[in-house]
């Protein structure tokens, strides 16, 4: 008996001693070939892309905050008083226009889907900070053009708000415009206006009232503004701008159970300038679509809602064929 302990204790030391902690990413800056485990220590060097191509969007939707791939269509919708879906074309031409019933439109700043249900994200914050009614719809798909749309509710409220004191325009922590769905829960990505980085929160996908939960955090430098997920090749990609209106687009990818932060980390600046970001898919992990509102600061600039494909084919290809 002591022999066999012998044996599976030298064993658990060979094993361990073969497990090398480090960055697995050949394309990051310190790439080491011996590493077998991915710590999330890549360091990447800075990249600026531009878009394939860039089409201007109708003029209805010049308040678009929101983006998801459905079939063969993009489904958007607008962050103000508007309660109707868009679908429009990879050329930015509105193909299709559903009106939802019974439902207000505070803030919507984000869609989701899984393949029952879209979700939308009714749970922009930045006016005051101290919203008491943030929540979720959920759309059954196949009931949208119908006379008896199924739409129900989750609401939510954040763990670690306590203060709900008023406070000025864009200066919270606790505003929302980005989540996924996954498995049975959505995760929430804040834009933190105060601290520019963003915080995962995690609630169940069925209809109620839920806390979310705080995960884990990570310094963006900026403001994030949407996601899109493939799970299967455990890859997170968020878009967002500074404070500046300089957009990005940041990945997250090869990360284990503990966290979505905790494998690679790399940001791509996009050389739009003023482009405020607000929606983000993709169906292959490696053509993105992206939309950003209207922005008028006169007599300077002019901005025009906008639907932008880019190619991140350079920077994800070899981690999607494995």
């Amino acid at each position: 008996m002591k022999k066999i302990f012998f044996l599976l204790f030298l064993f658990s030391i060979i094993t361990a001693e073969a497990q090398i902690l480090g960055c697995t990413d050949p394309l990051s800056k310190n790439y080491n070939p011996a590493a077998t485990i991915n710590d999330g220590s890549c360091d990447y060097s800075s990249v600026k892309i531009k878009p394939k191509y860039s089409v201007k969007l109708d003029a209805i939707l010049k308040e678009t905050s929101s983006l998801i791939q459905s079939d063969t269509l993009l489904w958007t919708s607008n962050d103000d008083t508007d309660t109707a879906l868009y679908a429009i074309d990879t050329k930015g031409v509105i193909q299709n226009k559903i009106q939802l019933k019974n439902v207000t439109n505070t803030d919507w700043e984000e869609i989701s889907q899984d393949s029952l249900y879209f979700y939308i994200g009714d749970f922009g914050n930045n006016a005051s900070g101290n919203r008491k009614d943030l929540h979720i719809l959920r759309l059954e798909k196949q009931s949208l053009s119908q006379n008896n749309q199924k739409i129900d509710t989750l609401s939510f409220s954040y763990s670690n708000q306590t203060d709900f004191t008023k406070t000025k325009s864009n200066a919270t922590n606790f505003d929302c415009e980005a989540f996924i769905v996954s498995g049975d829960n959505i995760y929430l990505f804040t834009k933190q206006w105060k601290e520019k980085r963003t915080s995962v929160y995690v609630i169940p996908k069925i209809p109620g009232h839920h806390i979310a939960q705080l995960k884990e955090s990570y310094n963006v430098k900026g403001l994030i503004t949407s996601a899109t997920y493939l799970a299967e090749k455990k890859l997170l990609v968020l878009c967002g701008y500074n404070t500046i209106l300089s957009p990005f687009i940041y990945l997250f990818y090869d990360y284990n159970d503990s966290g979505f932060f905790s494998g690679n980390k790399r940001k791509i600046k996009i050389l739009l300038p003023f482009h405020q970001m607000e929606g983000i898919s993709t169906q292959d992990g490696l053509h993105y679509y992206l939309t950003n509102e209207n922005f008028v600061r006169k007599p300077i600039i002019n901005i025009p809602q906008q639907l932008h494909e880019f190619d991140l084919s350079m920077f994800l290809i070899n981690h999607l064929k494995q």
